[in-house]
């Protein structure tokens, strides 16, 4: 099987004017449907993220050169602004989201702008979006406890298997960010496939439960967005992102054990 190396865009809010909270990860309307002409021209063809993981699994055809359009958290603007140019497209996607940020009977008041609200949802899983899940209240997955960890990922995936009628195959981790401990506990929960950050190109070696993708920001220019196409200089477009992850998986690494630590030394006195 051929080692492809595909780019996976990750959008979050789609949005004219976005809170503070969301701006820099915050997309204006008319950049995204300038991005998707961009898609358009350049070659590609988009696929869910299902599609490409059975790729890699089984051996599921493919189109030659793959794109996937991915967006986390599930702000209301994928539906009023980004829903109608994949349609006028023919683009398929995957809209990740966090059940408890959603409008409805779920909600936990954590949602960082205007959500999504159920409806909204179910119009886009019938326009050919993939609904992956991305845990119920959006936490640092890795700083949970064995149990809270298994709590967020079930009532997650209990909420989208009840509101939408199947269960969603495919997750992305709060964040970006993930453990062994915490990809075994996705993978437990039923998963067939999970994304990280990480901005750099998805490759079958990452393995399906660490898919790397690229960050689409506000700021990410026409030329920047050919060159994330095209695979083309990420490492320099995302090295301090990426000195900034090593830098803090150490603090997150020291958060979690700390607390291990101290109670095992008061076990001990």
């Amino acid at each position: 099987m051929r080692d492809l190396a595909v780019p996976i865009l990750m959008y979050h809010s789609v949005a004219a004017a976005p809170s503070a909270a969301t701006r820099t990860l915050s997309v204006a309307p008319d950049a995204f449907a300038e991005q998707m002409g961009l898609v358009a021209e350049s070659g590609r063809t988009p696929v869910t993220t299902a599609e490409l993981a059975a790729h890699w699994r089984d051996g599921r055809p493919l189109p030659a050169r793959p794109v996937l359009i991915t967006f986390d958290d599930g702000y209301e603007g994928v539906h009023r602004h980004a829903l109608p140019v994949l349609a006028r497209h023919g683009f398929p996607a995957t809209l990740f989201v966090s059940t408890g940020w959603l409008r409805g009977a779920y909600d936990t008041g954590g949602g960082l702008d205007t959500m999504l609200d159920w409806d909204q949802v179910r119009r886009l899983a019938a326009s050919g979006v993939e609904i992956g899940g991305h845990s119920h209240t959006h936490p640092q997955l890795d700083q949970l406890d064995d149990a809270a960890l298994a709590g967020e990922l079930r009532r997650c995936t209990e909420i989208l298997a009840a509101e939408l009628g199947a269960r969603p195959k495919s997750f992305a981790y709060p964040y970006g960010y993930s453990t062994r401990r915490v990809r075994r506990a996705v993978r437990a929960a039923g998963y067939a496939q999970a994304l990280a950050v990480g901005n750099a190109l998805a490759r079958r070696a990452q393995g399906p439960y660490a898919l790397r993708r690229v960050t689409v920001r506000r700021g990410t220019d026409a030329g920047e967005f050919n060159r994330l196409l095209r695979g083309r200089g990420i490492g320099r477009a995302f090295a301090r992102d990426r000195a900034l992850t090593r830098g803090y998986a150490l603090v997150r690494g020291v958060r979690r054990i700390g607390p291990a630590v101290r109670k095992a030394g008061r076990a001990r006195d």
